[in-house]
């Protein structure tokens, strides 16, 4: 429930093949396309979104943020991962107290060498 790293080359159907089991277990999932421009407050947010409907993403090209922001973004999945593991019903995300957890909620990402 946690998500997974589908690894592979480009074009062979890393993203179509997350969306499609997200289908087929009747998941809603949401493609993030990953670029140099994203920044932590901007996957805070969409963070929040997912973690309270319990939706799936594939944040697609991972490997294009800046470093700088992949370590702040490991911190919240962490912080997310954690709360999904202790089973908690709200848990605190980023300062933000109370926000309400859906276990369906997964990520995978998906990066190109």
């Amino acid at each position: 429930y946690l998500g997974a790293a589908p690894a592979g080359p480009a074009g062979t159907g890393k993203t179509e093949t997350t969306k499609d089991l997200a289908k087929n277990l009747a998941r809603q999932c949401i493609v993030y396309n990953c670029s140099d421009g994203v920044t932590y407050k901007m996957m805070e947010k969409f963070f929040l979104g997912l973690i309270q409907t319990g939706a799936w993403t594939c944040l697609d090209e991972f490997n294009r943020i800046n470093i700088e922001v992949l370590s702040v973004i490991a911190a919240q999945l962490n912080e997310i991962r954690l709360a999904l593991m202790s089973q908690q019903q709200k848990f605190t995300f980023q300062t933000i107290p109370d926000v309400p957890i859906r276990d369906t909620y997964g990520v995978f990402i998906t990066m190109n060498p």
